[in-house]
């Protein structure tokens, strides 16, 4: 048979039915430990995984059906989950560097990733520096002898920025530096950046993979080689695991992936679009609109756009944005995204005509006309 496609593969890949009794969705191992039929079994443990589970900390099956379907999504060969996404960037970064190391990162990445690069690495010894990183050139004169890691996050917290992987990895692989991104906004649905050469892939699987906002967790992936070394290292030793229940629970939102995020880019373009419109609106950032300055890149890089935007507001100033976002209905204040809900959270941006405030919006699955609605009366009201 031919390569399944994207959805064949969530409802489908790493399961086997055979061995739970024709269950079609995986049981869950809710268990700390596996006992051994015997002491050969016992001491021979770590070179019969995965025939032989041992401690759920090192592997579980469950967990293990999940990081095989995700790799797959990816197209990387490995994924090893963590408790959280924080968790998974920490142990993606301290895989790559060392005392003495240096970073060169994205300004504008997750808020506490910049914590963890600019405030706790300094006291490993481990310095980072930050650039915008639209042009590859940025990367080049920020690099160091000693730059051992290219932080990447395309499209980017807030504002959405978007880096040239091709190029950008391009330039690492040309000096031996190791390239990590999170791809949580994008998912693997409209984005693979191995394909262009990078070496580690993020989620915050909170968001998007997840979609039902009740599990926190977070995924590395990457080729075997690589990956079996930050699961021996940074999973084993550090020991952020991601739960067998929520795995199950990570498990039942992949299967609706490809299907949730057609539904998310199709509301998300019309509430851009909407908003771009209206009297109010200084400007959206979304990368699906025509008028984002790095529009064609993304058309390169990615096949579609995923539901979270922000909007800037002409006038008003905090106390405006809060008052809208105060008086809308459908739209939750919360600080995830990627759930079925819509969220909304005021927000401030800095451009060439001064500090504008306005939100981050999550479109989530509701009616995209009643969001339209919502968000018309709290911006006329």
């Amino acid at each position: 048979m031919k390569n399944p496609g994207f959805s064949t593969m969530c409802a489908h890949l790493g399961d086997d039915p055979a061995r739970f009794h024709g269950a079609p969705t995986p049981p869950i191992y809710q268990n700390s430990l596996f006992t051994q039929p015997d002491t050969e079994s016992f001491f021979r443990r770590t070179e019969l995984r995965p025939e032989i589970y041992d401690y759920t900390r090192v592997a579980n099956p469950t967990t293990d059906v999940l990081e095989t379907k995700l790799a797959a999504l990816e197209r990387t060969e490995a994924c090893r989950a963590f408790g959280s996404g924080m968790a998974a960037v920490s142990a993606a970064i301290l895989d790559a560097v060392r005392t003495g190391d240096h970073i060169v990162a994205v300004e504008t990445s997750y808020g506490p990733t910049r914590q963890f690069l600019k405030a706790y690495l300094p006291q490993l010894g481990i310095e980072t520096t930050f650039v915008q990183g639209a042009d590859p050139s940025e990367f080049l004169e920020a690099t160091r002898p000693n730059t051992r890691l290219y932080y990447l996050e395309s499209p980017s917290s807030l504002v959405f920025h978007l880096q040239d992987l091709p190029a950008v990895c391009e330039l690492a692989r040309d000096r031996g530096i190791v390239t990590a991104i999170d791809n949580s906004w994008a998912t693997p649905y409209f984005q693979n950046p191995t394909e262009f050469g990078v070496d580690l892939v993020i989620h915050s699987a909170t968001k998007y993979l997840c979609g039902h906002s009740d599990v926190v967790a977070g995924v590395v992936m990457g080729n075997r080689e690589r990956m079996q070394k930050l699961t021996v290292q940074e999973g084993f030793l550090l020991g952020g695991i991601l739960d067998p229940f929520a795995a199950w629970l990570l498990l039942r939102g992949v299967r609706t992936l490809g299907v949730r995020m057609d539904r998310h880019q199709q509301s998300a373009g019309k509430v851009a679009d909407f908003l771009e419109a209206h009297p109010r609106v200084a400007r959206v950032y979304w990368p699906g609109l025509a008028s984002h300055p790095q529009y064609e890149l993304g058309r390169r890089l990615m096949r579609g756009n995923s539901g979270l935007l922000s909007v800037a507001l002409k006038d008003g100033g905090r106390e405006a944005a809060c008052r809208v976002i105060d008086r809308l209905h459908y739209f939750g204040i919360g600080v995830s995204w990627g759930g079925f809900e819509s969220l909304a959270i005021p927000m401030s941006f800095a451009e060439p005509e001064g500090r504008l405030w306005g939100a981050r919006i999550s479109v989530g699955l509701e009616d995209v006309d009643d969001l339209l609605a919502d968000l018309e009366q709290a911006l006329d009201s």
